[in-house]
């Protein structure tokens, strides 16, 4: 017991790490969770937190996705952590997200742990990770650092008991406390809108405790709690510090990684948020465009705010010279009438990320012939939107230069077309080419090839080294000595 009310509290563990390197698995292993059943493609989407007990002490673990969209929630899921577990595939070492989250463990200098996975593979290696880290300045305690590291199995469990002591072990270190007389505080985790208890959000409790009836306001939203829920949807009473709650019937749905605060009446919560400054709501201006490039409007529809703050972030990311992405709209829920008729009005595309489409909506789509799309995995619907950029992007004019001819007599001059004779210096020369007239490296005019022969013979093309004759037709009257320029110009679509 520390003075006051103070207790200990669990700690709360967030596991980071690259891509497919058996995160969720963890979890999996440390509890049956079924996380990857659940998830598209084994790939986790969005945060989720939850809780084991282990020698009678509970551990928050809060999963974060791996693939590099998700980075900003990468980021938010360590700023309310105690301890980072960074989980390496032991056959494949060091990849860019490990290395990203690497630098955010210094930044935020958060307590951490190294666990090896998949040291059950034959090629596993974990003493190549661990040389591999040292490059990173990321030591572990048997390579001359303080960073404590397990090997571990998620597919044999074998490791699991140790890294769950180490767990403990840490946050004894760290002497993690809260009061639990105090009213409820803590950040969002999730949030979205369910379809049939309205907007919903899972909240972390950092310190304090929550009891059903308490009002619970962050600076956008706020709800008078008439049910508690555990990450298994169990219902609760109450809920002391570090523990996860599932909270429905906010009357908006809260922003991902708000801060958030329980009071006793509606009053006081309302006043809580008079004190944050308000949100400037503003109209989106229309992109500028060039006569070169394209606008594609999109409206963006996603299972939750994490995932929606992700998709908008790998989308501006894009590449947008030639084609400019102009989100119309973007929020969280299933596709519905709403949407089709904006973007049946603005000639928008619909993407849906891990949403249905109403059955409303489904008889807009095919009356307003709109263009919808819903997708599983994130890598997807990006491909899908790379896809229909290339379609709308405007043809560019592209130049080629083929050859070089250098004029060694005039035969004929008559108003605009002259009869010259030459010898190919570079490439070659087509019938029908393009050309530019230079005389001492500046270009004099341009014109075009009428006829080309060679030994008295039309020809189609003649190569570098031979000589020709040509009728040229233009607004520049080449002299000898001059070098012509040949040039094919092509219209070709490009990103």
């Amino acid at each position: 017991m520390v003075k006051n009310n103070q207790i200990k509290r669990p700690p709360v563990a967030v596991v980071m790490g690259h891509v497919d390197h058996g995160k969720s698995s963890l979890l999996e292993a440390i509890k049956d969770f079924k996380i990857t059943s659940k998830e598209s493609g084994g790939i986790t989407q969005h945060i989720g937190a939850y809780q084991v007990e282990d020698q009678g002490k509970q551990i928050t673990f809060i999963d974060t996705p791996g693939h590099e969209a998700f980075s900003q929630m990468r980021s938010r899921g360590a700023k309310v952590a105690d301890i980072v577990i960074l989980v390496i595939d032991a056959a494949e070492g060091v990849k860019p997200q490990t290395k990203e989250v690497i630098s955010l463990i210094k930044k935020l200098e958060i307590p951490s742990i190294l666990a090896l996975n998949k040291i059950d593979k034959p090629e596993a290696d974990p003493e190549r990770v661990k040389r591999e880290l040292v490059k990173e300045d990321f030591l572990v305690e048997d390579m001359g650092g303080k960073i404590p590291s397990v090997k571990i199995s998620a597919k044999t469990k074998k490791g699991i008991p140790e890294l769950l002591d180490l767990i403990l072990l840490v946050s004894e270190m760290e002497n993690l406390s809260a009061d639990p007389k105090k009213p409820a505080e803590g950040v969002v985790i999730e949030s979205y809108s369910d379809n049939l208890r309205g907007p919903t959000a899972t909240l972390l409790i950092m310190d304090g405790s929550l009891r059903v009836g308490d009002v619970i306001s962050t600076p956008s939203a706020l709800t008078k709690t008439k049910s508690l829920e555990s990450f298994q949807k169990k219902s609760l009473e109450e809920a002391q510090p570090s523990t996860p709650v599932i909270v429905f019937g906010f009357n908006q749905v809260p922003k991902v990684g708000e801060p958030f605060k329980a009071f006793p009446n509606i009053e006081d919560a309302q006043k809580y948020q008079q004190t944050v400054e308000e949100r400037k709501v503003s109209i989106k201006p229309l992109p500028v465009v060039t006569d070169e490039q394209r606008i594609l409007n999109l409206v963006v529809k996603a299972d939750v705010l994490g995932s929606l703050e992700a998709l908008e972030g790998i989308l501006q990311s894009l590449p947008q010279e030639n084609v400019i992405l102009n989100i119309l709209k973007a929020e969280t829920g299933n596709v519905n009438e709403s949407d089709i008729k904006l973007a049946a009005s603005s000639r928008a595309f619909v993407f849906g990320f891990r949403v249905k489409v109403d059955m409303l909506a489904q008889k807009l789509i095919e009356r307003d012939n709109v263009r919808v799309m819903t997708f599983e995995i994130i890598y997807d619907l990006v491909e899908g939107v790379r896809k229909i950029m290339e379609k709308v992007a405007l043809p560019k004019e592209v130049r080629t230069t083929i050859g070089k001819l250098k004029v060694l007599a005039i035969f004929l001059a008559e108003k605009n077309r002259q009869i010259i004779g030459g010898k190919v210096i570079l490439g070659e020369v087509r019938k029908g080419s393009q050309i530019d007239v230079l005389r001492n490296d500046e270009r004099m005019g341009s014109g075009r090839m009428i006829n080309l022969q060679k030994n008295k013979k039309n020809v189609d093309k003649v190569l570098k080294g031979e000589e020709c004759g040509m009728l040229f037709e233009g607004n520049v009257k080449i002299e000898q000595g001059d070098i012509l320029e040949f040039y094919i110009e092509e219209r070709i679509k490009t990103l």
